[in-house]
């Protein structure tokens, strides 16, 4: 008898902690923003669900993910005004708060390259989708926030997207269980991000200053 697969089920209930957890750093990015609360709200649930809207939007997948699902947008809000009452402990949960934004970027990717394999893309595009879903939320936070997005200047980030997005498919190919192949690249690509975050790795940086006139 074939193992269940519990995966689906798994993943969803990581999805939701992670957009609330997603929801809550862009609370406080809003807070030293000097947002009004409904700033606040809406930068949660944009940073949360926007890389997700953006993957459908773009692959043409509809409906979108919050309309299909509207309580998305409860648990999203309500996380982000919740931030608002607890920002005083915001500080002391911060490792809290990085390890969840790393569970998200893993659990985004899957997903959204799940969704790309759904709609029977090439695999490529399938990579560039769980980026997308990924990482693109952080990017619109950092932009509404007038910030260099984190995707751009910080440790491993887009890449440990793509490195988790490349070994779930590779697992797939090999026809490996399914409840493994997740549980790996999560693995995997969770202990990549948190690493790079303990040393530092980062992407070689290109540095130009000499002026062209």
């Amino acid at each position: 008898m074939p193992a269940p697969d519990i995966t689906s089920d798994f993943l969803h209930i990581l999805f939701l902690i992670a957009i609330a957890a997603e929801a809550m750093t862009a609370a406080l990015a809003a807070g030293r923003r000097e947002m009004d609360w409904l700033g606040v709200c809406l930068l949660g649930c944009i940073t949360a669900l926007g890389g997700g809207s953006v993957r459908d939007v773009l692959l043409d997948h509809h409906p979108l993910s919050w309309i299909a699902h509207p309580y998305y947008l409860l648990i999203t809000g309500g996380a982000a005004l919740i931030t608002i009452a607890i920002a005083r402990f915001a500080h002391s949960l911060r490792h809290l708060f990085l390890f969840l934004d790393a569970v998200g970027l893993v659990v985004f990717t899957i997903i959204g390259v799940d969704i790309a394999l759904g709609l029977s893309l090439p695999w490529g595009v399938a990579i560039v989708s769980g980026m997308i879903t990924g990482c693109v939320g952080g990017v619109l936070r950092d932009v509404l926030c007038n910030e260099i997005p984190l995707l751009f200047r910080a440790e491993l980030y887009a890449t440990v997207s793509i490195v988790s997005a490349a070994l779930y498919l590779g697992g797939l190919a090999l026809a490996w269980n399914h409840n493994l192949v997740v549980a790996g690249s999560l693995l995997i690509g969770l202990s990549l991000r948190l690493l790079a975050l303990r040393f530092g790795w980062s992407m070689p940086k290109f540095v130009y200053t000499r002026d062209l006139h």
